[in-house]
């Protein structure tokens, strides 16, 4: 059976703290290089600024924004690996408050959510795994900012609100957060399971590459209309007007209990900060 040291995923995940803080994924460089395209005025001006911020972060390796984050991690472990040397979330732990350290990076992070003292590391992490075939660990960091986390909605629908209900949702989250996001935004939204599984697919819908639909038809179907319909709400890169107010809406489904229709939306600001590795 395949191992992976708990050394190895520490300085994996240092790396991949820092590279998150200051390099944009290129799949979101490139959407907002089309977006400038289409934009005029105030809104043109404010996407070159980003895009200049994005290359002054990536050459003088400062962070791209200055809340650098609570760090998730997640786990896809191959079932035919072991990890050994020692505690795998004392690892990624070690690995955040490396990263944090060494990147020159804000620690963000209190111990108690009433009492607040600060921890001085950015730590703990919130990891999430899941049990994947193969003998490989994937490895996903996402630095999540607080701005827009904080325009985060998750309801508890009944059936019969169906398709229009999600819609409504999802708009209304979109308009309430309107420049608090940090627009540009991506939209994640989890569709079914339970109240934690909807959350955790809405979080995971930021993950993937923008520009790839939803594998069936019908939901990439829903995607594309509501990436129309948020751009023509008018809200604009930083919330000042202008055609660009998402860059994607990915949702994620899963199978729920004939009396519920959970929905969860999720949303990441204009960087959408997350980098991945294999081990």
């Amino acid at each position: 059976m395949r191992e992976v040291n708990v050394e190895q995923i520490r300085d994996v995940v240092a790396q991949l703290c820092i590279k998150a803080c200051v390099e944009v994924p290129c799949d979101i460089r490139s959407c907002m290089e089309n977006a400038l395209e289409k934009e005029s005025g105030i809104a043109r001006e404010i996407l070159q600024d980003m895009l200049k911020n994005q290359d002054i972060a990536k050459t003088d390796r400062l962070p791209i924004c200055q809340d650098t984050g609570m760090v998730m991690v997640f786990l896809d472990v191959g079932q035919d690996m072991r990890i050994v040397g020692g505690d795998v979330e004392d690892a990624i732990n070690a690995g955040v408050r490396k990263g944090y350290e060494e990147g020159y990076l804000r620690k963000s992070v209190v111990g108690d959510p009433i009492r607040r003292t600060n921890t001085g590391d950015n730590t703990p992490a919130i990891i999430h795994y899941q049990i994947v075939p193969g003998d490989r660990l994937h490895i996903t960091v996402s630095p999540k900012g607080f701005g827009s986390e904080n325009m985060s909605r998750l309801k508890m629908f009944v059936p019969g609100v169906g398709i229009d209900g999600v819609r409504d949702f999802v708009m209304e989250t979109v308009k309430l957060a309107d420049s608090n996001a940090c627009p540009p935004i991506i939209v994640g939204v989890g569709v079914g399971g339970s109240f934690d599984k909807s959350a955790l697919m809405a979080k995971r819908a930021l993950l993937r590459p923008l520009g790839q639909p939803h594998p069936d038809p019908y939901w990439a179907g829903i995607e594309a209309e509501l990436l129309e319909r948020i751009n023509a709400t008018g809200i604009g890169p930083s919330g000042l007007g202008g055609k660009t107010t998402a860059m994607a809406v990915h949702i994620n489904t899963f199978a729920t209990h004939i009396a519920g229709l959970p929905v969860a939306v999720n949303i990441g600001c204009h960087v959408n900060r997350h980098e991945e590795a294999v081990l």
